[in-house]
């Protein structure tokens, strides 16, 4: 059995750049030459984690409107239940 951790990990960039040019695949991840756009992909990793944060960020507001949904269910349905013994 291998060790899966140990195995290289190939990114969706890499599979871009290798169908855009086979040649710039193995050019950087063989040799170890960078692009020549160094700059502007620096800037898509920017771009990349300020949407990941976004996203972190509504998922974890979506979960805190489903607990206040259902904080709000349960506070009704205790309401429903004191109205219906006459309290």
């Amino acid at each position: 059995m291998s060790d899966e951790s140990s195995a290289p990990v190939i990114t969706a960039s890499e599979i871009s750049q290798h169908a855009h040019c086979a040649r710039s695949w193995p050019l950087g991840r063989v040799k170890g030459d960078s692009s020549a756009h160094v700059r502007e992909m620096g800037g898509g990793r920017a771009a990349n984690r300020a949407h990941a944060h976004i996203v972190l960020r509504r998922r974890h507001l979506q979960r805190l409107a489903y607990a206040l949904l259902l904080l709000a269910v349960l506070v009704g349905v205790r309401g429903l239940d004191l109205v219906a013994r006459g309290l």
